[in-house]
Formats: C-alpha cells, structure tokens, sequence
C-alpha cells in the first residue's frame, strides 16, 4: 500500500493533452500510461525507424511530428531524451519560442533535476523532473510495469503536487530527490541495475562456456533468492567463498577466468574486493581469513594466479 499521501483531487492536473519529444524506450510507454488515466496524447517526435515502430505500437493513431509542431498541440510535454542531449534540446526548444507560457514540461532524466529546464522556465513554462526508476523494453509490458514503480520526483514547491498527483495517475509512488541529490541517486540506480544486467550476462556466458544447456533456468531461482535476500537483509545476505574467505577457491575462479574469458577478470576482482570490504565490515568475514583472501586478490590483478593452497 502507498505510504504517499494522496493529493486532493483540486491538485490534480486536469485532462492534458500529451505530447512525446524522444520516442525512445521512456517516452510512449509514459505518455500511455496518461492515456489510462484519461489524458489525451496528441503529438509524438521520433528520428529512428525502430523509435517510430515504438510509437505506433504503443501510441496508435498518434502522429509523428518534429518537436517544435509536438509542444504546438500539447499542454504537458515529455523530453523523453537520452540525458547528454536533454540540455541542447531545452536550449534549442527555448530559443526557438517553441515553449509556451503555462505548459508543463516533464524530463525523465535520473541525472538531472528541474534546473535544467530554466531556460523553458524563463519562458514560462512549468518544469518537473519525473524519472522512473525502472528498465524499459519498448513494448507494452512497459505500461504494466509502472504499477508501484518509483519515481524520483524534482520540481519547484509549487508544482509539487501536480509532480506527486502525474506520478500516481501512471500508478507509480512518487519519491522526491532534492536538486542536489540527482548525480547520486542516480548512480545508485546505475550501480544497482544497468550493472546487474552486465553481471547477469556475464554468468549466463560462463556457464554456457561450462556446458550448461539453460543457464537462464540454473540462475533464475539463485538470484531471485540472493535479490530476495539482499533487499531483506542487506549485507547479512552475503554468502559465498569471498564472504567466507575461502581464498583457495577465489585463486581458482581467478585461474579459470583468465583462461576462457579474460575479459571479466577485472570485474570479478573488484567485486570481490568490494565485498571482502563489506564482509570484513560487517563481521561475517574474519581478519585472520582475510589476509590471504587480499593477497589473491591483488595478485589477480598482477596477472598472476595466486596461492591455491
């Protein structure tokens, strides 16, 4: 259940027809959403032929158009943008009048706050910052998926009711981030997903190249469980040979790692090392097994294998 207070219903935005500036992955799966909840989209931009496939397949009817004639039809605008372009676009958007006095403006970048669209704001528009914390795959489970998503929520005090009340009509939870808390809590979002995936792929390979047939079925329930725990427990959920200090064992993934696929090394190492740190912090890995647990560590990184004792 939201722990959020629910906005009364004269703070909520009235029906606001939805343009979509950035047909990515973000945008039209958001703007669908609003649909749900009774806005209307009207106007959506897109460059590549996969983000136009996008759009049509979660906003049909809807037409494509460049993004000056998008904020012509629409009172509240997503600039659903990769984040380095989300700085020339609000420029561009501004210098050119396309924005218009009264109309909501709404990026979904994690990096940034609200600050980056004073240059709208100095034309009048109102500026939210709604990020999802959330990965997109450009289809429509996207839509579903947003159901008690949170969204870290930065807008001026003015405007944050109508930030909180846009979030829970998409069924989200709002969560407000203050301006200068962006970069972190974003990189922790980073650190927490994008390289999951990263690390997810990486023992999918390695137990294909051990023979497994369906590393996908093998991984499914161990790191359903190790997620389950983790967010739980925290570190007291850490297991495995580097919490326990099994150095031996550690020189031995090192060895085969090396051998078939080189290119994790460097990972393996420094996650090792940074969960040693927590053990060691935490009390579950004792002093005296972690002397030569850190010596195997640093002579990975030398190239060398390290005492297998």
């Amino acid at each position: 259940m939201s722990t959020v207070q629910q906005p009364d219903p004269k703070d909520r935005p009235a029906r606001l027809s939805v343009g979509v500036v950035g047909a990515g992955r973000v945008g039209p799966a958001l703007a669908a959403s609003l649909q749900l909840a009774g806005h209307r989209p009207v106007a959506v931009s897109g460059v590549s032929e996969a983000s136009r496939r996008r759009a049509s397949l979660l906003l049909p009817d809807v037409p494509l158009m460049p993004p000056a004639e998008v904020l012509e039809r629409a009172d509240l605008v997503l600039l659903t943008v990769p984040d380095d372009a989300l700085p020339a676009l609000v420029e561009g958007l501004a210098e050119t009048g396309a924005v218009r006095p009264g109309q909501l403006l709404v990026h979904t970048s994690g990096r940034y706050g609200a600050n980056v669209l004073n240059p709208a704001l100095r034309a009048g528009a109102l500026p939210l910052a709604l990020h999802p914390a959330m990965t997109f795959t450009g289809t429509p489970v996207d839509v579903q998926r947003l159901a008690g998503c949170s969204f870290g929520v930065t807008a001026p005090d003015q405007l944050r009711l109508a930030a909180e009340a846009l979030v829970i009509e998409m069924g989200g939870e709002p969560e407000w981030i203050a301006e200068e808390n962006r970069p972190l809590y974003h990189a922790a979002l980073a650190l927490g997903a994008n390289h999951l995936v990263t690390l997810v792929a990486q023992s999918m390979e390695l137990l294909r190249t051990a023979g497994v047939d369906a590393p996908d079925r093998m991984l499914g329930p161990l790191l359903g469980a190790a997620l389950d725990n983790a967010l739980r427990s925290g570190d007291a959920a850490l297991t495995g040979p580097v919490a326990r200090g099994d150095a031996g064992t550690v020189a031995a993934h090192v060895t085969e790692l090396r051998r078939h696929a080189p290119q994790t090394v460097a990972g393996y190492l420094a996650m090792a090392r940074a969960t040693a740190d927590r053990a060691l912090a935490h009390g579950l890995l004792k002093p005296e097994l972690a002397e030569d647990l850190l010596g195997v560590l640093a002579n990975g990184t030398d190239g060398t294998e390290g005492d297998a004792r």
